[in-house]
């Protein structure tokens, strides 16, 4: 009978399998192609600092396969035979002696080792500086707030598995390193001796250290990336990009490249450029030579020894903090540790992960979606705190190399050390005032720009015999900035944090 009526109608019967197979996809949207590679992704360049730090890891988890082929994480010890004489009968640890093996006599392995240690500094470099564009243009509000939770919490990773992946080579550097990672420890109040027995194993250096960091920095530290990645990127395709204000762009809509083919086909070429780019420093640009360190002997330390970039900010921070210490029932308390290297850090990244929580409840942009991306100009107290975290954290990035930089420029230490103290606490209240003030110059600067035109560089005599310039409508904006038919007379973008975006007329509320 229903055969008859399918019949009847014109149509064919639809297949048992064809049916199960609309209940998947109604069931599961991932398998809706279709709407999936018709998704929009916008093409400002400020949108690919993600896939860079993206393709960076993939880089990583390659080099770094190969590379677990021939390291051996062991901290016993052997005397070196291989390739680089200098070294010949010294003794070493297998690790330095199986890197330096890697370096000299596996082929390709120094290009690799290379190219994995670029691609490191250039993943940490471009989640910090997507974090940037993220807060600088209020991406982070609702409904990503759970989203910049994550990309933080991939930072704060992602510089574990860097100090980690350093530390392995046990080379003079990279021990001087974890001794001072040893004297943060043991900074800890009442339980920083146990702490530190519980991670070396025994007393430092011991001989677990490399095998354990090994663990971490392999499979426990690099699975938890992958997850975060994968649950960041999930978020991403549910929520949708944010995209800056445009014409026909509203809180509802995204507008942009498909997903296939235009953005697969930009996305394919950066990762080709990513991995090419890193594979020329790997093979050109020298990084990590272990072998002009020699290997760790805890009664050494290497001369102008600097950390990696990333955690730079660390080790200027111990160097400027005086050496305070507090003697209470025979324990000492070492401030001068355990401020800059515990304190600063904990303050650091949980005003990171609070930020977004506290900003909406102050403006009152909780209650609301927020798809559309802030100009830094409109937001000068926003703006004005980016800018002062970063100058705070350019400041403790020099003060960790301050002995190279007072050689360099035939200064004291003590007198760059001191310097370096106040700019500390200056600098940044600076630039949040400089900041700021330049954005509200900025907003009135482009208000004038558009009520007045651009000029033409011709020059007319008036009637009352006066001269003055002729101008012309403006005609190219640049991307989120306002236009003559969208901004209201008399009103302009908002000028401190608790000012919400400008309305738009002839958009429904809920379009804004």
């Amino acid at each position: 009978m229903a055969g008859g009526d399918e019949a009847a109608a014109g149509r064919r019967p639809t297949p048992r399998g064809a049916r199960l197979a609309d209940a998947a996809d109604a069931r599961l949207p991932v398998f809706e192609g279709g709407g999936l590679l018709r998704k929009a992704f916008p093409d400002h360049w400020s949108f690919l600092l993600g896939e860079l730090a993206l393709y960076s890891l993939l880089v990583l988890i390659l080099t770094g396969v190969w590379l677990t082929l021939f390291f051996k994480p062991e901290m016993t010890e052997v005397v070196y035979d291989g390739s680089y004489t200098p070294l010949h009968g010294v003794q070493m640890s297998a690790a330095f002696d199986s890197t330096l093996q890697i370096s000299f006599d596996v082929r390709g392995g120094l290009l690799l080792r290379q190219t994995h240690h670029w691609a490191a500094l250039v993943f940490l470099a471009a989640i910090g500086v997507h974090l940037l564009r993220i807060f600088f243009t209020g991406a982070f509000r609702r409904p990503r707030e759970l989203n910049w939770v994550i990309g933080v919490t991939l930072f704060v990773l992602a510089l574990a598995e860097g100090f980690a992946g350093y530390s392995l080579p046990d080379d003079l550097l990279s021990g001087t390193g974890m001794r001072i990672a040893q004297g943060i420890m043991l900074s800890l109040p009442v339980v920083g001796t146990y702490v530190s027995m519980f991670v070396f194993g025994a007393e430092f250096p011991g001989e677990d250290i490399i095998t354990r960091l090994y663990v971490l920095h392999v499979l426990l530290l690099p699975g938890a990336l992958i997850a975060l990645v994968t649950l960041h990127l999930i978020l991403v395709f549910h929520l949708k990009h944010t995209q800056w204000r445009e014409p026909g762009r509203t809180r509802r809509n995204a507008v942009g490249k498909p997903f296939f083919p235009q953005f697969t086909a930009s996305s394919g070429g950066l990762s080709l450029m990513v991995f090419g780019l890193l594979t020329v420093l790997g093979g050109l640009a020298q990084i990590n030579p272990v072998w002009a360190y020699g290997p760790y002997r805890p009664d050494l330390v290497s001369t102008g020894a600097q950390p990696d970039w990333y955690v730079g900010f660390l080790e200027g921070a111990l160097r400027l903090v005086p050496p305070w210490e507090t003697n209470i029932a025979g324990h000492t308390l070492m401030w001068n540790v355990l401020l800059p290297a515990v304190v600063l850090p904990g303050l650091l990244f949980t005003v990171l992960y609070a930020y977004p929580f506290v900003e909406q409840r102050l403006t009152g942009e909780w209650q609301q979606e927020q798809h559309l991306c802030d100009r830094p100009r409109e937001r000068p107290v926003r703006t004005g705190l980016g800018v002062a975290g970063i100058t705070f954290y350019a400041v403790l990035l020099v003060a960790g190399g301050n002995d190279v930089v007072a050689l360099a420029f035939r200064i004291s230490v003590n007198t760059l050390t001191w310097v370096l103290r106040v700019a500390l606490v200056v600098a940044p209240v600076l630039a949040f005032m400089v900041t700021r003030r330049l954005c509200h110059a900025l907003l009135r600067a482009e208000s004038e720009r558009l009520r007045e035109g651009v000029s033409t560089g011709d020059v007319r005599q008036t009637v009352e015999g006066a001269y003055e310039s002729e101008h012309r409508p403006v005609g190219e904006f640049r991307p989120g900035a306002p236009r003559p038919a969208l901004t209201p007379p008399g009103r302009r973008p908002g000028a401190r944090t608790g000012t919400p975006a400008p309305e738009r007329p002839g958009t429904a509320p809920q379009d804004r």
